[in-house]
C-alpha cells in the first residue's frame, strides 16, 4: 500500500499542471450536471449539491419544448453547412497548395484576412441581401454561404495538403491525370484526417451557433436550432435553471458522441496539419 501511495503521489506531482487544467475544464460541466438534477427552488440558491435528486427534469424539458424538432433543425444546419464547405473548400485548398499560378500568395493572404474579419462587420449588408432574396426566417442564409468556401477550412486543408509529398501528384500527372482526377483519386484518400478535422470544426461551430440563428430565425419558431431554442426556457421574470441545464446537457450529447467516435482521426488531422507551412 505504501508503494501504491508513493506511485500515486509521484503521478500527481508529475502531472499536476495537466490535472489542474482538467479540473478547470471539467468544473463547469460538473456544475451543469448537478444543477440539472436539482429542484427549481434549489437551482437558484448557493447550494452546489442537490438535496433531492430530480432526474425527471430531463423528461420535463421535452414536455416544455419540442426539442426533437429543434434537434432536427440543428442537424440539417450543421450537416448541410459541412457538406457545402467540403464541396467548395477542398478544391480551393488544393489549388492553393498544389497549383502554381500568378497571385496565389496574394489570394492566400486574402483567405487569412477573411479569418481575421469579425462576422459582425458584415452582418448588416448580408442581412439586407438575404432579406431582398426572401430567405430571412430560415436557416438558408447560414447554410448557403458555405458554398463559397470557409476561410478557416481552406487554411486548414491547405496546410494539410502541403504535408502530402509532391511526388504523388507529379506521378499522377505523368500518368495523364488532370487536376480534378488527381484531387479525387490521389489527394482525397490521403487527406482523410485533415478533411475529418475541418469537418468536425465546422460541424461543431454550426451546431453551437447562436448569433446566426438569432439574426435570421428569431421570428420563425419552426426554423429554430437547439442552440437558440435553449434561450426560450427563460421567462420575463425568472429562469428555470434546472431545466436550462438539463436541456444544455441533452444538446451536448450529439457533439460529444461525435467527437469521441472521431477522436483518433481528428487528433491525427490536427497534428499533421502543422507539420509544414
Amino acid at each position: 500500500m505504501t508503494g501504491r501511495r508513493r506511485s500515486a503521489l509521484a503521478f500527481v506531482a508529475d502531472h499536476a499542471t495537466f490535472l489542474a487544467l482538467a479540473i478547470l475544464f471539467l468544473a463547469p460541466l460538473v456544475f451543469i450536471a448537478l444543477t440539472s438534477l436539482m429542484s427549481a427552488d434549489q437551482a437558484g440558491t448557493a447550494f452546489a449539491w442537490p438535496t433531492q435528486w430530480h432526474p425527471e427534469n430531463f423528461a420535463a424539458v421535452f414536455d416544455k419544448l419540442p426539442l426533437l424538432k429543434y434537434f432536427g433543425n440543428s442537424l440539417i444546419y450543421a450537416t448541410l453547412a459541412t457538406a457545402f464547405m467540403l464541396i467548395s473548400s477542398v478544391p480551393a485548398a488544393y489549388a492553393l497548395a498544389r497549383i502554381q499560378f500568378r497571385g496565389s500568395n496574394l489570394l492566400f493572404l486574402a483567405v487569412i484576412a477573411m479569418m481575421l474579419l469579425p462576422p459582425q462587420v458584415t452582418s448588416v449588408p448580408l442581412y439586407v441581401m438575404w432579406t431582398r432574396l426572401g430567405l430571412t426566417g430560415s436557416l438558408w442564409p447560414l447554410i448557403l454561404p458555405n458554398l463559397l468556401g470557409d476561410a478557416f477550412s481552406i487554411f486548414l486543408l491547405r496546410q494539410f495538403f502541403l504535408t502530402i509529398p509532391k511526388e504523388y501528384t507529379e506521378a499522377a500527372r505523368m500518368d495523364g491525370c488532370g487536376e480534378l482526377r488527381t484531387l479525387l483519386r490521389v489527394i482525397l484518400p490521403m487527406a482523410r484526417p485533415g478533411i475529418a478535422a475541418s469537418s468536425i470544426f465546422l460541424f461543431f461551430a454550426s451546431w453551437n451557433d447562436y448569433y446566426g440563428p438569432l439574426l435570421y430565425t428569431s421570428e420563425n419558431e419552426s426554423a429554430w436550432p437547439v442552440s437558440y431554442a435553449l434561450a426560450q426556457l427563460r421567462t420575463a421574470r425568472s429562469v428555470d435553471w434546472n431545466l436550462t441545464m438539463a436541456a444544455t446537457l441533452v444538446a451536448m450529447v450529439p457533439v460529444v458522441l461525435l467527437f469521441f467516435l472521431a477522436q483518433r482521426v481528428f487528433i491525427q488531422g490536427i497534428t499533421l496539419t502543422g507539420v509544414k507551412g
